[in-house]
Order: C-alpha cells, then sequence, then structure tokens
C-alpha cells in the first residue's frame, strides 16, 4: 500500500490553469524569447531552457507549491521520446492487482481500456490531479521539465526518476507530426500554417524547441544519474523497444515491487505493448481535453518504430541532427 498523500494535495496553493497566478505571467514576460515553430506561440528562455507559456506557468506554479514525497515516483522525458509507452507500463507495473473493479477485473486493465495514458498519470506542470484516474494511493507523475527546472523537493527528496529518451532524429520527427495535429485541431486554422518539416528541423537543431535545446535535457538527467544512480534510472528508447520484457522487470524492480515468476508468466508486456495500446478503441477513436483543447488521442500512437526519421528527413539532415 502506497503511503504518500494524494497527488492532488501535492500543491500548496493550488491555482486554476485558467487564471493562471499574475506574478508568472509577469515573470514570463520579463525572459528572453525567440519565435517558435510557424503556427505555436513564441518560445521563453528559462534556466537555458526554451518553453512555449503554456507549459511554463505550470512549471513556475510546480517550482514554488509542490511537495514531493520520498516514495513518489517522476516519469522524466522530453516530448515524444515514449512517455505515453512508459506512462502505460508504469501504470500496470505500479497498480496490478491494486484495486479490482466490482466485475472483479484488475483496474489497470478497465483504466487503460477507458482512458489515454495521460488521464492515467498526470503531468506536474498541468496540475492535472482532479481529473486523474490514478487513484491517490498511487503517487505515480510525469513531467517534461529538464532536470534544472524540476521543483527542489523532487530533486531534494528520495522520491525515484525514471527518465526516457530516443533519437534525437526520430524525436523530431514524432514531435513534428504530433505538434501539427495539435494546431490543426485547436481551431478552424489550416494544419499547412504550421511550420513546415524544413523549417523545424532547422529551430530544432538551434535547440529552439519545445524544452530544447534537447541534448542539454538528456545531459541534466544523465549526470544527476551519475551522481545518484540510486534515485534515477535512464532507459533509452530503443532498449524498451528491443527488450521490452527485460526493462518491464527492470522498472518493476527499481519501483519496489518485484513481479513473482507467476506474474511474469501472465504477460503485462503483451497488455502493454505499443500495438495493443494503439488499437485500444479509445486510442483510435477517442479524445480528450488538455488546456482548453480537444486531441485526438490516435495522436499519441503514430508509429513507434524506431529509424522512421528516413521517411522524412534527409541523410544529410540525419547526420546534422546528431
Amino acid at each position: 500500500k502506497w503511503s504518500s498523500p494524494p497527488p492532488r494535495n501535492r500543491f500548496q496553493h493550488p491555482v486554476s490553469r485558467q487564471n493562471p497566478c499574475k506574478k508568472y505571467v509577469e515573470e514570463i514576460s520579463q525572459l528572453p524569447k525567440e519565435k517558435g515553430w510557424r503556427g505555436l506561440q513564441e518560445l521563453f528562455l528559462y534556466k537555458n531552457f526554451w518553453f512555449y507559456p503554456v507549459f511554463l506557468k505550470g512549471a513556475l506554479h510546480a517550482r514554488d507549491h509542490f511537495q514531493a514525497q520520498p516514495t513518489d515516483i517522476f516519469l522524466c522525458s522530453s516530448m515524444k521520446t515514449g512517455t505515453t509507452w512508459l506512462k502505460a507500463l508504469s501504470f500496470t507495473i505500479a497498480t496490478r492487482g491494486h484495486r479490482p473493479s466490482d466485475d472483479g477485473s484488475d483496474m489497470t486493465t478497465v483504466s487503460l481500456r477507458t482512458a489515454v495514458p495521460h488521464d492515467c498519470i498526470p503531468f506536474l506542470e498541468f496540475n492535472d490531479y482532479s481529473t486523474a484516474v490514478t487513484g491517490s494511493e498511487i503517487p505515480l507523475f510525469a513531467s517534461h521539465l529538464p532536470y534544472t527546472c524540476l521543483p527542489k523537493s523532487v530533486i531534494d527528496s528520495d522520491c525515484k526518476i525514471v527518465y526516457i529518451c530516443r533519437d534525437p532524429k526520430d524525436t523530431f520527427v514524432s514531435m513534428w507530426f504530433f505538434l501539427r495535429k495539435f494546431v490543426a485541431g485547436k481551431n478552424s486554422t489550416d494544419v499547412e500554417s504550421f511550420a513546415s518539416i524544413d523549417e523545424a528541423f532547422e529551430l530544432f537543431c538551434k535547440g529552439l524547441s519545445s524544452h530544447g535545446p534537447y541534448w542539454e535535457h538528456i545531459l541534466g538527467y544523465w549526470e544527476a544519474r551519475k551522481r545518484r544512480p540510486e534515485k534515477i534510472l535512464f532507459l533509452k528508447y530503443e532498449d524498451l523497444v528491443e527488450d521490452t520484457q527485460l526493462w518491464v522487470k527492470k522498472l518493476a524492480e527499481f519501483f519496489g515491487c518485484p513481479f513473482s515468476a507467476e506474474e511474469e508468466r501472465e504477460g503485462v508486456v503483451k497488455e502493454c505493448s505499443f500495438e495493443s495500446l494503439r488499437d485500444l478503441e479509445v486510442n483510435k477513436s477517442g479524445k480528450h481535453e488538455k488546456r482548453g483543447r480537444v486531441i485526438e488521442n490516435s495522436a499519441y500512437f503514430r508509429k513507434g518504430v524506431v529509424g522512421d526519421w528516413r521517411n522524412h528527413l534527409s541523410d544529410e539532415m540525419g547526420k546534422k541532427i546528431v
């Protein structure tokens, strides 16, 4: 049984995203800024990383008010590096057999069949705890924040962090497709108004992307892991694809709830494979609202394959992004 306070109570002073504290709006307005990807807002530089205001407001609020507990587990990543899959696997590991539903089936399966993984594990910087289906006794959180931008209580406490990264070429392509869908869905603006893949590529290489520069994002967690290996598990998306079963076992051990021999035979890996999640009806045709915009759940499950960048970038671009 997890003993931490309910996730939604971790903020000393909850604030509505619709009415963000004026001091954060003022603080952001004083930061250096650059044009973002065409069709999106400007990017603001905070602690040497670029943020869109919609993400930065929540990050600043978490900085000032979030109180981490030693039993918390944070799933951290840059955008489009395997976050959705990691959430599904982690949710399954942490809640397996935890709260059976009325019909006797496991609550994990019920939740993942009826909700996108992002609604099962809330993002720290979005304060979405009132709608999370995780349950108050499961202290799982997610964040796209760079390590140096995490709340001090997260860095200083004994909570655990799982960080997942991905080949930057595949990350960029996945990010471009996702944000393109995001822009197309927020209003009637034609998707063609969004930055071309060539335009976005040049900005990404300069570090001008959400939570970028990308390599510095990875480096921050890598250096932190070297200092505290017992606190941070560093995971590559490509390794997770290659040997999912091995890394699911490592995740369970890191969480402090290793699998029994019987559980290993029951097939958590199959239940949460990328293909299984993508083919669920809720992820094929469902939608959910984030920050006032409706997003199709299918946007989180485009391909998930390693090396898809070759279908969209030239070899020359591939060499440049590395």
